[in-house]
């Protein structure tokens, strides 16, 4: 499978400006904050037969409806799997006691997104420690396997 860049969004082609409602599309996933973060499927949109979104659960159930502008309904995000390092070199701003470590998140939909994982100086030593541990009982185990 091709790996893709980042859709925070997966299927929804509508740029999310910040304060607008989300107006999500037939079929789409949306969470609905006046349900407590329920999710559901959009099975009907507003028009000028529904004034509201219905909204299904996904695991099936009695539909409910969504106010018409959006305006309680969020995106459903897709689920990261892992995140790993990417082969750059780290950097430490001095200025913010922050070290910087790029990083690629993997979502369950096979997308990634490149980013930075941001620690501050107690988390670089702390995990300084830990992976030296790391590293010691690797060499241990290399060393009794012989």
């Amino acid at each position: 499978m091709a790996e893709e860049s980042a859709k925070q969004l997966p299927g929804s082609e509508t740029a999310l400006i910040p304060g607008t409602p989300f107006q999500p599309r037939l079929g789409e996933l949306a969470l609905d904050l006046a349900k407590g973060g329920k999710i559901g499927v959009v099975v009907a949109l507003p028009s000028g037969i529904s004034a509201s979104y219905q909204l299904r659960p996904v695991d099936g159930g009695e539909d409910w409806r969504a106010r018409s502008d959006g305006s309680t309904l969020c995106p459903v995000p897709v689920p990261v799997t892992h995140v790993t390092p990417m082969k750059q070199d780290a950097v430490y701003d001095h200025r913010a006691q922050q070290a910087a470590v790029p990083v690629t998140v993997h979502y369950e939909d096979g997308s990634v997104c490149e980013t930075l994982l941001v620690l501050t100086s107690m988390q670089v030593e702390l995990y300084y420690l830990q992976f030296d541990q790391l590293i010691e009982a690797r060499e241990s185990t290399r060393e009794h396997q012989r």
